[in-house]
Parts: structure tokens; C-alpha cells; sequence
């Protein structure tokens, strides 16, 4: 036996508490999407859509995977103003109910606010369209009434690149802790020697078939 096979490691280490763990963990999370809505797309100029579909669409796939509950929100369907979440995140998130509304900042519509306490979480993993308005408003909202919130940032974007940027700012000035869509299945993940490691690995060759698909530099699938 070779000096290296005799110190190789092959078992993961002791899972922390994952409802009292200070970082995310299937157990101590819920996922927010927030109107992923043909008209929003539009409208964006800070990023393509194919960006913000390549960290929305891992981010429904990782709540899938790992079964968080998830909450998905529209505005102004009912008003025939917008049309309902595209399919591109709905085929992720099967039997995930719509809650439509009125108004630009979710957090004033009760059924919005009554989904998010019936996860019984407080940290909220959180995107929406567009970054300064429909995510930033009830990012803004939800840290005053004490949740956690962390806004997917390759997930989001904004009506400019300084849109974008200044909302970031904001809601991480007013104490959000902004994520990434792999960072957050890496955080979910922890550790490839266990057994679900297999829910991530699955969600992250995804992603980088998906980015090769755009043209960019790939790493190495995860085998």
C-alpha cells in the first residue's frame, strides 16, 4: 500500500445540526422566485436572458432536488396585464402554486407573506425580476421583520447594469448576504462522499452543459 492510498479520505465528516447550522442547509431554507414573467425578460438590459435562465433554472432544480419549499410569485396576470411564470422554471418546479399579485413589492400581498410563513423558515434564498424593484422591495421588507435573506445574484438582473448594481448594494447595505446559484448547491451539498452528493452532481453537470451551450469556458464534469 502506497503512502497515499494509507491517508486517503473516503468518509465524510459528521453532518452539523442542519436546522441550527448558520449556513444553508436543506433543512433550514426556503427558495423564493419572483416574476420570471415573459415581460420582465423584456425589459432587462444589465445581462441576457440566457444568463439569468443559467443560475434561475439551477436554482429551481437544486429546490427540487432537495425537496425546499419553495415559494413562486407573479404580478398582474389576473389583471391580463403579464403572463404566468415561464416554462423554463415551471417544468423545475411541478405542483409549485403561482401567487399572483397587484403590486411591485410582494411582500405587501398577504398570500405572499402567508406562503413564506408557512415554510416555517427564516432564511430565505431568494431571486426575482427585476433586481432593483421586484426582488430588492421585499428583500428590503423581509430583513426588517427579521429573515434572512440571500438574493441568488447570477439569477436576477436589472433594467441596467447600474439598476443591478445599486440594488445589490442596497439590500446588502441593509444586511442581505448575496449568493451564487452553485455556491448555494455546494452549500447544500457539503461533502461528495455522501450518499445525496449525487442530487448536486446531477444539478452541476447540468449547469455546465448548459454554459457550454452559451459558449463559455466549462469545468470539468462531476463524476
Amino acid at each position: 500500500m502506497t503512502a497515499d492510498a494509507a491517508h486517503a479520505k473516503t468518509d465524510p465528516e459528521p453532518v452539523r445540526d442542519p436546522v441550527a447550522d448558520h449556513l444553508l442547509t436543506p433543512d433550514n431554507c426556503a427558495v423564493v422566485l419572483i416574476d420570471y414573467q415573459e415581460g420582465q425578460y423584456a425589459t432587462i438590459g444589465s445581462t441576457s436572458r440566457e444568463e439569468i435562465d443559467l443560475g434561475a433554472v439551477t436554482l429551481a432544480k437544486l429546490a427540487r432536488a432537495y425537496e425546499i419549499p419553495t415559494v413562486l410569485s407573479t404580478v398582474a396576470v389576473g389583471m391580463g396585464v403579464n403572463k404566468s411564470t415561464v416554462p423554463e422554471l415551471t417544468a423545475e418546479l411541478p405542483g409549485v402554486p403561482e401567487i399572483d399579485r397587484t403590486g411591485v413589492n410582494s411582500w405587501e400581498d398577504a398570500d405572499f407573506r402567508a406562503a413564506i410563513r408557512a415554510t416555517g423558515r427564516r432564511k430565505i434564498v431568494m431571486a426575482g425580476l427585476w433586481t432593483e424593484v421586484c426582488l430588492a422591495f421585499p428583500a428590503l421588507d423581509m430583513l426588517r421583520e427579521g429573515f434572512e435573506i440571500y438574493p441568488v445574484i447570477d439569477a436576477v438582473g436589472g433594467v441596467s447594469p447600474v439598476t443591478h448594481a445599486t440594488a445589490i448594494e442596497r439590500m446588502t447595505q441593509a444586511g442581505a448576504r448575496p449568493i451564487t446559484s452553485l455556491a448555494f448547491g455546494c452549500e447544500l451539498m457539503r461533502n461528495w462522499a455522501r450518499p445525496e452528493a449525487d442530487l448536486f452532481r446531477t444539478v452541476i453537470n447540468d449547469y455546465f452543459r448548459r454554459k457550454q451551450a452559451l459558449g463559455e469556458q466549462t469545468g470539468t464534469l462531476f463524476r
